[in-house]
């Protein structure tokens, strides 16, 4: 059992980016100075493409740093390739860098792994964890498999012709989860037909379009495409039910999966201890800021703050985690 840990609408999305990327300061009373937190020229790198979940996060956290007064004009910039690696090798390269951070989480490190990367989240200086979310199962609302159940049957019977899309390399979270569930349901992991994508906004049109017989994501990139009834939620891989969703997880279904992935933030090296500490702050008072806490919500993500060296620890008993997974999975 492991426990490693919305793709919104492209307007909204638009929006999102106008807001961040162009909105005009912010001139309140609570203007950040007070705490510590302004950063001018804080740039927030998304190390995959748009729409999936490390750009969510970005873009969310970025506008709510705003709103809540803490620092102003983020701008956030996308940098996709080879699963996230190589957003981390442009960080590692900026040494000193203390108005650069990017976006990341389990993926990243999986991705390190699987494409040999010369750079990893070692050479990175640790900012924050800050989410924990369930990754979904999820099928075109036309799709002919209507449960788990039914969608499992047809995997067993030829797992090479069910082809399973994911937005993250082998190794990151939405390749692991459906290798987890292979085994729970006798499948052996090295038969399943894995098609990787950079971030769950470019697996979304291969759902829709029949293109993979199903998909996994985290439960936020697509919960507007669930709700809207585009997408047809089969289970959760986490330990309860979502709260708004009807479908059950993994191991009520009969599958012995418990599986949740992760976000966060890390900086370049070489920071000085103001700088590394500054963007530490500036990340404590996102978290506890009304406007933060209501974004989790909305977006059904669970707290999973950790700050600093805790969080550096974290990350490389994750690395050690992927590998032992990939290795008990024969992969």
């Amino acid at each position: 059992m492991v426990a490693l840990v919305r793709l919104r609408t492209p307007l909204a999305l638009l929006g999102a980016a106008v807001l961040v990327l162009v909105g005009p300061p912010l001139l309140t009373a609570g203007s950040g100075s007070e705490t510590g937190t302004q950063i001018p020229g804080l740039r927030f790198m998304v190390p995959n493409t748009p729409g999936g979940g490390y750009d969510i996060t970005a873009r969310t956290a970025a506008k709510n740093a705003e709103d809540a007064g803490l620092t102003h004009n983020i701008e956030v910039f996308n940098l996709p390739g080879a699963g996230g690696t190589v957003g981390l090798s442009r960080l590692v390269s900026e040494h000193g860098n203390g108005k650069l951070a990017m976006s990341m989480g389990l993926g990243v490190v999986g991705a390190v792994r699987s494409n040999d990367a010369p750079k990893t989240l070692g050479d990175t200086t640790p900012i924050a964890r800050l989410t924990e979310e369930q990754d979904v199962v999820v099928v075109a609302k036309d799709s002919p498999y209507k449960t788990i159940d039914d969608l499992i049957g047809a995997w067993k019977e030829n797992p090479g012709k069910l082809p399973v899309g994911g937005g993250s390399s082998p190794g990151g979270p939405d390749h692991l989860a459906p290798m987890l569930m292979a085994k729970a349901a006798g499948i052996p992991p090295k038969q399943v037909n894995y098609i990787p994508f950079d971030g769950g906004g470019e697996l979304l049109a291969s759902i829709l379009g029949n293109k993979v017989a199903f998909g996994v994501s985290g439960v936020g990139e697509y919960l507007d495409q669930i709700k809207a009834g585009e997408l047809r939620l089969l289970a959760v891989t986490g330990p309860e039910r979502v709260e708004g969703l009807d479908a059950p997880t993994l191991k009520e279904a009969g599958y012995d999966v418990n599986f949740t992935n992760w976000r966060g933030i890390v900086a370049p090296p070489g920071l000085n201890d103001a700088e590394r500490d500054k963007l530490v702050k500036l990340v404590e008072e996102l978290h506890d800021s009304d406007e933060w806490q209501k974004s989790m919500r909305q977006n059904g993500w669970d707290d999973a703050f950790l700050t600093g060296e805790k969080f550096g620890a974290f990350l490389d008993a994750e690395d050690k985690r992927v590998v032992s997974v990939l290795k008990e999975l024969g992969l």
